[in-house]
């Protein structure tokens, strides 16, 4: 992890130059499609009252901020902009904060496709609006408790005079000794099993009522299904980059010039694709939010009745 910070400016300066310039452009964009899906949910009233619409707000917000956040990170490296570390700390804890709201609101919808399909009579009461916005403070308490175990530690280990340092913010400082990057994989992969497990239940769950079901009622789960696989793959590309540093950290080590392919595609593959798959599996793929999406698109020339 201290290779990482090590990065000298000319690697930095090659990543921008190079292939950072692509990443900026796949950032604006994945934004301009969030802002669009954001907009979208905002405006019609009948998306605030279904707990799947409203956890796909939560995600599309939280998507867009590490989408702006990484972005503004990699480029404050770049020019080697430094700050003290007590601010780079309030920064870092909502990104730390958000990088996991994703994946955990992902296995939040992915209960909610559970319930809808498997327990329809009890869907009503159970993904309440009401009961969503519960749902929405757990996944922001579960999300902080990577940031309180990281920080523990660090605010632990550091002296006082540490945070007045000017450093280049990056969360990889915070992690002084090597037994706190154990602790942290630790917790990341406790993370990993339980969302993993919570998938797979209700993957199979699901698929025994696929099974047994028939007619309209048999398209309906098999989409639901679908969806549950798709938030499967969404999920993996998210925790597949929970192990990024180490390999990042490995090829460092190893050989210097590939350093920057390997973050270059970690960053697209693990970082932008799991942030821009949202908005093709709901965007897309649900009827109700395409219709009102290609109503703004078409600038409300296309009347359709979607409500």
């Amino acid at each position: 992890m201290a290779n990482n910070s090590s990065l000298s400016h000319g690697l930095l300066r090659k990543i921008v130059n190079d292939q950072g310039i692509t990443a900026h452009v796949l950032v604006i964009i994945f934004l301009c499609i969030n802002l669009l899906l954001i907009v979208t949910f905002f405006k019609k009233e009948c998306f605030h009252t279904s707990a799947r619409y409203i956890l796909f707000a939560v995600m599309l917000l939280s998507d867009s901020f590490m989408l702006i956040m990484s972005d503004v990170l990699l480029i404050l490296s770049f020019f080697q902009y430094t700050m003290q570390v007590w601010l780079c700390a309030i920064i870092s804890v909502v990104v730390l904060l958000y990088s996991k709201v994703t994946p955990i609101t992902l296995t939040a919808m992915t209960l909610e496709r559970y319930v809808a399909i498997c327990m329809p009579l009890r869907h009503a009461e159970l993904c309440s609006t009401h009961n969503t916005m519960h749902c929405i403070l757990i996944i922001y308490g579960i999300s902080s408790i990577y940031c309180i175990v990281i920080f523990f530690m660090f605010f632990a280990s550091a002296s006082y005079s540490f945070y007045k340092q000017n450093k280049v913010c990056s969360v990889e400082m915070f992690i002084m000794h090597s037994w706190q990057d154990h602790v942290r994989s630790a917790v990341n992969q406790m993370y990993s099993l339980v969302m993993c497990i919570i998938i797979i239940i209700s993957y199979d769950k699901i698929m025994k009522v696929a099974k047994a079901a028939s007619g309209e009622s048999k398209k309906s789960t098999q989409k639901g299904l679908q969806t549950v696989v798709l938030h499967a793959f969404q999920l993996l590309l998210c925790l597949i980059r929970l192990w990024c540093p180490f390999i990042e950290a490995a090829v460092f080590r190893f050989d210097v010039s590939s350093y920057t392919n390997v973050m270059y595609f970690n960053y697209i593959m693990f970082s932008l694709a799991p942030r821009c798959l949202s908005s093709l599996i709901y965007g897309l793929r649900d009827e109700t939010f395409c219709l009102a999406l290609k109503s703004y698109v078409c600038f409300g020339l296309t009347k359709r009745n979607y409500v």
